[in-house]
């Protein structure tokens, strides 16, 4: 009996606000009726009246004030271009490995293999330390990169927004594995002088989904914290996590994650509406690791060697496949048209009940969103997620091309792809975008945003200035694996 109980009285506590108030209410009708139907004088009628639309007026005020709907605006964002120092060809990439001093002849041909197969493409960027012969792996050096790309990132945000930094009231700092003392939000706070009262929260270990999460994070703050500002920020360190060792499970994250990092900044000021490039209007976070493997298939840990690097299990793809699959049946039914749910409600049904043996139907995303920003983890994660959803060329380019042009960002990822689109012009007032990213735990967080106004490709402040014209640019195909050894 007390199982069914404790969420009953949770819930009434939870809620005692609005149970005074509407019992204030009652009370209020029920003297009235009273009243009516006593034969008082026409006085204590009045008065009694008085007070029940004093009740009712309360009561609707109160949920008029505490239970509408706060609406969660995205003012701007930025994402970080490192300098030509961080510049970085695959020739140098082959060329650096070779001194590194830890890497097995067998290891360097792996790491040329992956580089081809990987979807980056000739210019990518890199930390100074990890280019730096031999490279400088130091503590200070990863500071130094994080300090580069989050100042660099929030610099060119509050420049385009116009926004102060005593404004800022909530603080989201999301980076996987380098998280030193005094924190990354510490260091923000402490550059920008940011107010006493900020609050401040540091995302670690949540892998590349952690941007959306974040997202998701800022925006329930920003529902209970209304008239406020949340500063979003999302990068990944390589200084500190180049892993060190020959284990090939491990040196995929070698070859594929870059240097980078993004600035969001969120709005819960109604004012900002008329400002603000776009609105959020969903977000939605599957998380899988209860399941062993799911768990396990990115994976922090010791080599043979000690040396710490993060694995790469080869269940990933059937793992992300299979996270995918729970993540977008919750996701339909938010988003997708009647139609698409109708045909999908009927295929169910025969598959299930009727037991025709049919392919299940796979709903069309692109008749939900305009836009698909879809984490850039990889050339074959890229390729499994296109077939998963069935989705065009076009609606993959923004992703392809940030993974060929700017590597694997982690968590900023999305933000380097959105911008993608709005260089291209191609987001017009009206348009929905989807931000889905996936990570170590494993999970898969969405973010649905709805334009608010036609978007201008900008001249500056954007990753792409001065080269967006170059793309799309053909992709060569992976050459095909030998079996010799």
């Amino acid at each position: 009996m007390l199982k069914y109980t404790h969420p009953f009285l949770n819930f009434l506590i939870s809620n005692i606000m609005n149970n005074l108030l509407y019992l204030s209410l009652l009370a209020g009708a029920a003297a009235s009726a009273y009243y009516y139907g006593s034969g008082e004088e026409s006085l204590n009628r009045s008065r009694h009246s008085l007070i029940t639309s004093f009740c009712l007026a309360a009561a609707f005020t109160y949920h008029y004030l505490v239970r509408r709907t706060r609406y969660v605006f995205l003012v701007d964002f930025a994402c970080f271009k490192p300098g030509l120092s961080c510049l970085c060809t695959t020739e140098m990439i082959l060329e650096r490995a070779k001194h590194v001093g830890f890497l097995s002849e067998e290891s360097l041909k792996l790491v040329a293999k992956i580089l081809d197969r990987s979807g980056l493409g000739p210019k990518t960027y890199l930390p100074e330390g990890v280019l730096h012969i031999p490279p400088k792996l130091t503590f200070d050096e990863a500071r130094k990169e994080t300090d580069t790309v989050l100042f660099g990132a929030v610099d060119e945000l509050l420049e385009k927004t116009g926004v102060q930094s005593k404004d800022i009231g909530i603080l989201v700092v999301n980076c996987c594995l380098f998280n030193p003392t005094p924190s990354l939000s510490d260091t923000i706070v402490n550059h920008y002088k940011l107010r006493g009262n900020i609050l401040t929260y540091d995302l670690s270990g949540m892998g590349c989904s952690a941007g959306v999460l974040a997202v998701d994070f800022a925006k329930q703050l920003l529902q209970v914290h209304p008239n406020s500002y949340a500063l979003v920020l999302s990068t990944e360190n390589e200084t500190s996590s180049i892993y060190r060792g020959n284990n090939p499970s491990m040196m995929l994250t070698n070859c594929l994650f870059r240097m980078g990092g993004s600035a969001a900044l969120l709005s819960s000021h109604p004012s900002d509406r008329c400002r603000s490039k776009y609105q959020l209007i969903h977000t939605l976070r599957t998380h899988v690791g209860a399941d062993d493997n799911s768990y396990k298939c990115v994976f922090q840990e010791e080599d043979e060697a000690h040396k710490i690097g993060v694995s790469l299990s080869k269940e990933l793809m059937n793992v992300a496949r299979d996270a995918l699959k729970i993540h977008i049946t919750s996701l339909g039914p938010v988003v997708l048209p009647i139609s698409e749910k109708v045909k999908f409600v009927v295929n169910f049904v025969k598959r299930k009940f009727l037991k025709i043996m049919i392919e299940a139907y796979v709903p069309n995303f692109t008749l939900a969103f305009d836009h698909f920003c879809i984490h850039t983890g990889g050339r074959a994660v890229l390729d499994r997620m296109q077939k998963s959803l069935e989705l065009d060329d076009w609606h993959m380019e923004p992703s392809r091309m940030t993974l060929y042009r700017f590597g694997n960002t982690s968590s900023s990822s999305v933000w380097y792809e959105l911008a993608y689109c709005e260089a291209k012009g191609r987001v017009k007032k009206g348009d929905r975008v989807w931000q889905m990213a996936f990570g170590s735990g494993f999970k898969v967080n969405t973010a649905v945003w709805v334009a608010l106004k036609n978007i201008e490709p900008p001249l500056k402040n954007t990753p792409w200035r001065d080269e967006i014209d170059d793309f799309p640019v053909k992709l060569n195909p992976p050459k095909p694996t030998s079996n010799n050894k």
